[in-house]
């Protein structure tokens, strides 16, 4: 079953701070996995660079990033 690549608002659901602050690093990783659209990973990004700069977080959305731009072409 494919993902829809769609941003229907539906992410607003789920924002930076819930996707980047689960208890543990495997729900943060599902949280970026999720993301579906570039708006929503800068997002994530830059909370995370506001709040706790974790470089192996960051590594996720650089990787997601490559991703949908692949997904674009």
């Amino acid at each position: 079953m494919k993902q829809s690549t769609i941003s229907d608002g539906s992410d607003d659901e789920f924002p930076p701070e819930k996707r980047l602050e689960a208890p543990n690093y495997w729900l943060v990783k599902a949280g970026i996995a999720t993301i579906s659209d570039m708006e929503t990973l800068q997002e994530c990004v830059a909370y995370e660079n506001a709040h706790q700069n974790r470089e192996q977080i960051l590594r996720r959305p650089k990787w997601k990033a490559e991703e949908l731009r692949e997904d674009e072409e």
